[in-house]
């Protein structure tokens, strides 16, 4: 895959199936805006190895009235992005019942709320230059539920309804949106699980592996660089949901 000369904002970059992605990013040749709530501990050297091709800014996607007004600035400075992916997401796990309120407003808010708002700065200008690619990160969460998670399956199934939607409004002008929808794999998440919970987990997928954060990256960049891919969800899962 080549991005060279291509510019790319990515949310929740700092860590995990983030930073798998911005760094293939980089390794193909484009240009990465990061983004996250706090800044990396290595960002001083991840800027060193990227050769001036990473930038960063640092924001907190659960404040929602200030999400349009820092993207707008990245855009600006950027001169237009070729590519979005909205990845960031967060986690406040609990039965339904027990589930305060706020925890399931703030999964929402900053799963896919900000993802919309972000998707709208973004693919306005990329209609406008009728040209672009937007890629969400959902979940097979998302798409088959989980027992526990009703805030977060929500949040990942209104991505897919965002995606297809989009999709159909700006395909005219040239901008592609698409959706990752990861399985299990492997990250800080999945490292506190009991050895019981993986082992069932992994059991239950074909190709007998947890993901990686960069197989999920692959899916990715293909996406951002397929050119007649629009509206599509590709799971990302060892064949877990087939």
């Amino acid at each position: 895959m080549n991005f060279e000369n291509k510019k790319v904002l990515v949310t929740g970059a700092s860590r995990g199936i983030g930073r798998a992605i911005t760094e293939a990013f980089l390794a193909n040749g484009a240009a990465v805006w990061g983004l996250s709530t706090k800044e990396p501990a290595d960002l001083p050297q991840r800027f060193e190895a990227a050769n001036g091709k990473l930038r960063w800014i640092v924001t907190d996607l659960s404040k929602i009235e200030t999400v349009e007004r820092v993207i707008e600035q990245a855009l600006k400075s950027a001169d237009g992005f070729d590519a979005l992916v909205n990845n960031a997401g967060v986690t406040k796990d609990g039965l339904a019942f027990r589930m305060k309120l706020e925890d399931f407003q703030r999964v929402l808010d900053v799963n896919l709320t900000a993802a919309f708002l972000i998707s709208r700065v973004i693919a306005r200008e990329m209609a406008r230059r009728r040209s672009g690619a937007i890629v969400n990160m959902t979940s097979v969460v998302g798409v088959h539920g989980n027992g526990g998670q009703v805030n977060y399956a929500a949040s990942k199934a209104g991505l897919v309804g965002l995606t297809k939607s989009l999709a159909q409004e700006v395909a005219a002008r040239g901008v592609r949106v698409n959706a990752v929808a990861p399985g299990f794999i492997v990250s800080d998440m999945t490292n506190a699980m009991t050895e019981e919970s993986k082992a069932n987990m992994l059991n239950r997928i074909p190709l007998k592996r947890a993901g990686t954060p960069e197989d999920v990256a692959q899916a990715v960049l293909f996406l951002a660089e397929s050119s007649y891919i629009t509206g599509q969800v590709l799971q990302v899962d060892g064949g877990m949901f087939m």
